[in-house]
């Protein structure tokens, strides 16, 4: 058997003698540090400089000494389960009864490191990870499972346990935790058929019989969605080249906390190395980081990868069940409840962030109020030359995490987040729900969710590198999800108006509808307008006629502006960067934005066809 016979849990055990009877102190942490030095497991500097962080960051002794590397696991938990005179189950060839582990919530059994195993006679051995912390629990232990007796395991083995017995309960549950009244689950993709299948007949009909009307109805809607999407830029502009507000002054932090970065992989064995250099590069106290690398079930060649790389201790994988949907944002619902964090971070496979990222983090979360919540870091890409797709794609983001962004939030409106370098106080996420792991553009939902319930997010001068996605197929396959996203936030949160105007208020109700709606349309109805460019071409447009010379020379007049306007808009955000590119390379995003369009109706179609379909984007193939 993988159980060692030790007091007091051999009297629960058939064939296993006592021990002598040995009369020793009480095991505490302090008896476990002497015994770890005096067995040599651990060297003795290497404890006196875990010791010194131990009091002041509060976290457990085995977790820090597994961040530093210090100990290998097996000779660590050996350890601990003689000096407390318990046995040390293997959960791997010995697993738990399910019975069992379901009378004990699973958010619980992670935070606190125990999990019921076995009944071995009047008693239910439960098995933990922190047995110097046992005590605390005993008393609400007994009353669930009457008499107890206590076993170690490795918390790894704990969370893997946990998944193999149930991993169809756990995977459900982190499709639902949003409320339903909050999330786009109850969507099908035969909702949207019917209703546009009548708008497209009610269209063409009324083209055939009052097609100037028809025209001129359709040109207006797609010139509201450039004005009013243009309009917002002009006035993030404008703040952006106000002074930015005093940052308030430091203070000291009295106790560091724990950081819990996850980082959903999916297929992607081929940068688990890259990802764990880039990562080893923050600079932040290495048993305060608790880093998920966050796989699916059936991802085998991740997994495999991840097994046969020599990750450090402060890095764990996170096996995520199979469910009904597989997206990012079911796999970060399901590896918060591992978090040990009271900070959550997110990062994508292919970033680098930069070295003091955490740090300034944890600081600003420090001068900030409880509701302040979230924040955002910037984002860049660190291969802008690869070729003109990279450069313009370099541009876009320059301009929408420089000015448009950082323009809103002076504004006082919601920011739709980005998905990576967001990090969020673990509190308020878990009240709100975490993720909507139908929709997949999680991020920028989760930004409106948490704007309505009234928390606040900031944008914070960090920087996040990325790899750009300068193929123009994955290019368009990557935006259509986006912009897809974008579609079923919009829908999902405009099924009450009127709460959503209370919640809101009228300004942010309008400037909601601008960033959603308006690029959505404007997205679509793109080659609307792009005809009207012909004109000066000799080729002739029924436009000018159906609304007068007049009328049309303002409206032309307002386009060539608004085309100077994000020109200007996009080197004032390239010239925030220090890349260094050329400014006539904002010219060309005139032949960049078609491929938007193309995306917008590939989005389209899948909205109605497999809404929550994950269009995965490849990674690694250009390095650091």
């Amino acid at each position: 058997m993988s159980v060692t016979p030790l007091r007091p849990i051999h009297r629960f055990l058939p064939g296993m003698a006592a021990p002598n009877p040995v009369v020793l102190p009480r095991p505490t942490v302090q008896t476990l540090v002497a015994k770890l030095m005096q067995d040599r497991v651990v060297q003795p500097h290497v404890m006196l400089q875990v010791l010194a962080q131990h009091t002041h960051h509060r976290r457990h002794l085995a977790d820090m000494l597994l961040a530093r590397c210090a100990v290998p696991p097996d000779a660590l938990y050996d350890c601990i389960a003689q000096h407390w005179g318990v046995g040390r189950v293997d959960l791997m060839a010995l697993p738990p009864d399910p019975r069992l582990t379901a009378q004990l919530n699973h958010v619980t059994a992670l935070r606190e490191g125990l999990l019921p195993w076995r009944k071995v006679g009047q008693a239910t051995v439960i098995v933990t990870a922190y047995p110097d912390l046992f005590i605390r629990h005993r008393a609400w232990l007994e009353d669930s499972f009457g008499s107890v007796a206590m076993a170690v395991a490795p918390m790894i083995q704990i969370e893997t346990a946990l998944l193999a017995a149930h991993g169809a309960r756990l995977a459900h549950a982190s499709e639902t935790r949003v409320p339903a009244l909050e999330s786009c689950r109850a969507y099908h993709s035969t909702t949207l058929q019917k209703p546009a299948a009548v708008l497209a007949a009610i269209i063409g009909i009324f083209a055939l019989f009052q097609p100037v009307a028809a025209l001129v109805a359709v040109f207006s809607i797609a010139l509201t969605g450039m004005f009013s999407t243009n309009i917002m830029k002009l006035f993030a502009l404008v703040l952006m080249h106000r002074p930015a507000p005093e940052p308030r002054n430091a203070t000291m932090i009295a106790h560091l906390p724990v950081v819990s970065v996850m980082v959903a992989l999916y297929r992607e064995s081929n940068i688990a190395a890259k990802l764990t250099a880039r990562l080893d590069r923050l600079e932040y106290p290495r048993e305060l980081l608790d880093i998920l690398l966050v796989v699916e079930q059936e991802d085998k060649m991740t997994r495999n990868a991840l097994n046969t790389s020599d990750l450090p201790g402060w890095m764990r994988v996170i096996v995520v069940p199979d469910g009904t949907v597989k997206t990012k944002p079911r796999a970060l619902n399901y590896a918060l409840d591992h978090c040990r964090g009271a900070i959550v971070g997110i990062y994508d496979a292919e970033d680098a962030p930069e070295p003091d990222q955490i740090r300034k983090i944890v600081d600003r979360f420090h001068q900030r109020g409880p509701e302040v919540v979230c924040l955002q870091g910037q984002l860049d890409y660190y291969n802008p030359r690869s070729n003109w797709l990279s450069r313009c794609f370099t541009i876009e983001y320059a301009s929408w995490f420089r000015m448009f962004l950082p323009g809103i939030e002076r504004m006082g409106m919601a920011i739709p987040l980005g998905g990576t370098t967001l990090f969020f106080r673990r509190k308020a996420l878990e009240d709100l729900g975490g993720w909507d792991a139908q929709n997949v553009t999680e991020d920028a939902d989760l930004g409106l969710r948490l704007f309505r319930h009234g928390y606040r997010t900031e944008l914070i001068d960090t920087t996040t590198f990325e790899e750009a996605n300068c193929r123009s197929f994955p290019w368009v396959k990557q935006r259509s999800r986006w912009i897809k996203g974008y579609m079923m936030t919009w829908i999902t949160h405009m099924r009450d108006p009127r709460l959503l105007w209370q919640q809101l208020g009228p300004r942010c109700f309008i400037g909601f509808q601008v960033q959603f709606l308006g690029s959505i349309l404007q997205a679509l109805l793109a080659p609307l307008l792009w005809s009207l460019w012909l004109i000066p071409f000799g080729f002739q447009h029924p436009l000018p006629n159906a609304i007068g010379g007049t009328a049309f020379e303002a409206i032309y007049l307002a386009m060539m502006a608004t085309a100077v306007l994000t020109i200007f808009f996009d080197i004032a955000g390239m010239r925030r960067t220090k890349h260094g590119l050329n400014p006539l390379w904002a010219l060309t995003l005139t032949l960049y934005h078609p491929l938007a369009t193309l995306a917008a109706y590939k989005a389209l179609w899948e909205l109605m066809t497999k809404p929550f379909y994950w269009d995965k984007t490849s990674h690694g193939h250009f390095g650091l």
